[in-house]
């Protein structure tokens, strides 16, 4: 029996489910809004929750829990920096999850996980911004080479 047995399985193993969420953290912290299933954001709020938490309060002791908690390559300054004062009036309720809808493939429930009061221009800040230009000579080329033969 499950007698007060809190969070998912989600059908994976201790340690899948414990990489699966700092990295799901990470790219929270790191991007302010992700998409995932509703299950997995439901139990990722309050492991964000309770990192905001810990960053609030600065100290030496909490850099080095936040670090044991998050990857190598996450945005661990961010937590120490820009959160505290964003959210120094609030005192819990950082995330906000907003249903999404179905995913195609498997009719899984999709979730948006987002904090509140985010920075927009954190958006889109790792996707490389296309050139419509580049792209228009690719296909040029590729028509002319193909009436030339």
């Amino acid at each position: 029996m499950r007698h007060r047995l809190s969070g998912r399985k989600l059908n994976r193993t201790s340690a899948h489910r414990k990489a699966m969420f700092k990295n799901l953290a990470a790219s929270l912290i790191k991007y302010e809004q992700i998409t995932t299933t509703l299950p997995k954001a439901k139990d990722l709020r309050p492991i964000v929750e309770k990192m905001i938490t810990i960053g609030k309060k600065g100290s030496l002791h909490a850099r080095r829990q936040l670090i044991s908690k998050l990857p190598r390559d996450a945005k661990i300054n961010k937590l120490f920096d820009e959160f505290p004062e964003r959210y120094k009036n609030r005192s819990g309720g950082y995330i906000r999850i907003l249903k999404k809808g179905y995913r195609y493939g498997d009719a899984a429930p999709l979730a948006v996980v987002e904090l509140v009061d985010r920075d927009q221009s954190q958006k889109d800040q790792d996707v490389p911004i296309k050139n419509k230009d580049n792209k228009d000579n690719k296909v040029d080329k590729n028509i002319e080479s193909a009436t030339v033969k």
